[in-house]
């Protein structure tokens, strides 16, 4: 008996350009994204601070890629998350390869240009079940009609069980 595998992404980065979203034949949405996530550490020999870019193409399909059309811009920071994917195609008779992430939870994260609100969630278990947008009451976000059958996204605010200020240089 063979163990099962686990294929799992988890970004957080930035846009690097618009979201890109077609439709298919049958009129479902799919957009594409290219998220930047970025690395830095200080150089042990010289002290200097150093940086890397990877940058990854992500995929979203139906009400998660016309979400992402219609809220996502260039530099916006997301939360994806996702599976890996590889496809085969052939172009001018070589066959190529691409590995892309496919993505089912997607949570916009900081301000929204600007006007400094929180960001909403969307994944796709609730556009399963008919839709039902997570995040702040910003009357801007799609919302599904009142369903107790739905449940949001992302949960409220946690309550803050820690019982203290922490004073760290966690980055995050």
């Amino acid at each position: 008996m063979m163990a099962r595998g686990v294929n799992k992404v988890i970004l957080i980065g930035n846009l690097g350009r618009d979201p890109e979203v077609r439709y298919t034949a049958g009129g479902a949405a799919v957009a594409n994204l290219a998220i930047a996530t970025t690395d830095s550490w200080k150089d042990k020999q010289t002290g200097e601070k150093k940086e890397s870019t990877e940058w990854h193409r992500v995929v979203l399909f139906g009400r998660l890629g016309e979400i992402a059309g219609e809220y996502l811009k260039k530099g916006r920071s997301v939360y994806i998350e996702g599976r890996l994917q590889t496809r085969k195609y052939e172009k001018e008779g070589q066959t190529h390869y691409s590995t892309e992430i496919v993505g089912s939870d997607m949570q916009m994260l900081g301000g929204g240009e600007g006007r400094g609100e929180g960001g909403g969630g969307w994944n796709k278990q609730s556009d399963d079940e008919g839709g039902a947008w997570g995040g702040d009451d910003s009357t801007e976000r799609p919302r599904a009609a009142p369903s107790e059958a739905r449940k949001p996204a992302v949960a409220a605010k946690p309550a803050d069980d820690f019982g203290g200020d922490f004073d760290d240089d966690i980055p995050f």
